[in-house]
């Protein structure tokens, strides 16, 4: 992945959250996708943080616009990589994220949520 595409790819992401469009956020992802985040393991109960599966994940980001009906992410930075976009935001309570997305044949197929400091 070129940084045109990753640019383009976390343009399209960030709008598909920012209108809390679960369709379009999940069209990014493989079926097998396994995704990785600290507030998944409190979200979702014996994750340990790990969701796996398309599905599975579409059950975890749909309950977290529940519980975010302000959700809101600013982009900050996009970084491409091979095969991988890194896509740094903030989001509506200031903290910043950062999202690193392994890409197979144009789908996400793994990724990692990683915080930075609570905001104060």
């Amino acid at each position: 992945m070129d940084l045109e595409q990753a640019r383009a790819f976390a343009a399209e992401w960030a709008a598909g959250w920012n209108a809390h469009d679960l369709d379009r956020i999940m069209r990014h992802f493989a079926d097998g996708v396994v995704f990785r985040s600290p507030l998944a393991a409190r979200v979702v109960p014996g994750s340990d943080g790990v969701v796996r599966g398309k599905e599975a994940l579409r059950a975890y980001w749909a309950e977290g616009l529940r519980r975010n009906p302000e959700l809101r992410f600013e982009i900050l930075g996009v970084y491409a990589g091979v095969d991988a976009v890194v896509i740094n935001y903030r989001h509506q309570t200031g903290w910043e994220v950062c999202e690193v997305l392994a890409v197979e044949d144009g789908l996400v197929v793994s990724g990692w949520g990683a915080y930075g400091p609570a905001p104060a």
